[in-house]
């Protein structure tokens, strides 16, 4: 497994990394024997970083990594790596109802993960997105008090741009941005990207198969599970869809001419842009299965030179995309889009 160090003040973390969240959250029902299969498989892969948000089904995806990491060899526990978001406020219905990083909040966020995740501490801790009533200097500035304290090694953001980057870089060491970047998702590469390169900020990729849109398994005729997030997803609607998989099939050609699968040459793609961008990005893959894990773990394997590169962006070019990322409701807390 290549490594590589998430920016100048971050931990030395596995090439790929692993999202949790479709095992318990938003893409309809999942196997949890499976689920705990595919974090030990990843783990016996040598994928280090274990990304989840404890707003997540309630808290269900952090004791889920909890129970693996407790069931797994030693030696994978303690090279185990636990990327975490808290913020976001939730009822007892499921509904979303803001965001809250109060100093206060964040401790308290914090001491939940910490009994859920079974650990004495959180390697990357950060917002899931910005609370527009709090000054990001204040909620960073409880993190590094978690820091100081032990309790949290790393400080990260999520979904911010890059005026807030600085600002919070400006108080204490940020080690990456969790942002969405994929083939069909690009945004990133106007102005945060070039950011976080000249402050020594990693970025950690999540969506780098657009939720399996450009994965190469989803078809039209799919039917959705009931609560699956890609049923409201502006991009897996109508038109919108039937586009984006155009742009699929156009990308599939480009993988069969590389004897690999699509999924491999998208996730490929993300891999090659940290050095493009002289950044050290992390793709992290939401593989539920220890099938579609070590499909993406091939994408390791996959070299793409200049021509490949070119004629991938040919086939997906930026902004081809039919359809906002998230619905117009979400999109509004998105400080990255601002």
């Amino acid at each position: 497994m290549r490594t590589l160090t998430l920016g100048t003040s971050g931990p030395v973390t596995s090439a790929l990394g692993l999202g949790c969240m479709g095992m318990s959250a938003l893409y309809g029902e999942a196997d949890r024997g499976e689920s705990i299969a595919t974090i030990h498989a990843a783990l016996d892969a040598g994928v280090t970083l274990l990304d989840t948000g404890d707003f997540y089904a309630m808290g269900h995806n952090e004791m889920l990594i909890g129970e693996a990491l407790r069931s797994a060899p030693a030696v994978a526990r303690e090279q185990a790596l636990t990327s975490v978001k808290f913020g976001a406020l939730r009822d007892p219905d499921g509904g979303w109802s803001g965001y809250d990083g109060r100093p206060a909040a964040v401790k308290n966020f914090a001491a939940y993960s910490l009994q859920r995740l079974g650990v004495d501490h959180i390697d990357v801790y950060r917002i899931a997105r910005i609370d527009p009533d709090v000054p990001i200097e204040e909620t960073v500035g409880a993190i590094a008090e978690l820091v100081q304290a032990g309790h949290v090694r790393h400080i990260g953001l999520s979904e911010v741009g890059a005026a807030t980057l600085r600002r919070a870089a400006a108080v204490a060491p940020i080690c990456d941005v969790q942002i969405e970047y994929s083939l069909i998702s690009r945004g990133i590469e106007d102005e945060i990207l070039a950011t976080a390169s000249e402050l020594g900020i990693g970025v950690t990729a999540y969506g780098v198969l657009s939720r399996g849109l450009i994965s190469g398994h989803f078809s039209r005729e799919r039917q959705l599970a009931a609560g699956d997030f890609r049923g409201m997803s502006p991009r897996f609607q109508g038109e919108n869809l039937q586009h984006n998989l155009d742009l699929v099939e156009a990308l599939r050609k480009v993988a069969e001419q590389k004897g690999v699968t699509v999924a491999q040459t998208a996730i490929a793609w993300v891999l090659a842009q940290g050095p493009r961008h002289h950044a050290a990005i992390v793709p992290l893959v939401g593989a539920r299965r220890r099938d579609r894990l070590a499909e993406a773990l091939g994408a390791l394997e996959v070299e793409l030179g200049a021509a490949d590169l070119a004629a991938i962006e040919a086939a997906v070019p930026a902004g081809a995309a039919a359809g906002d990322r998230y619905p117009q409701a979400q999109m509004a807390h998105l400080d990255s889009e601002r």
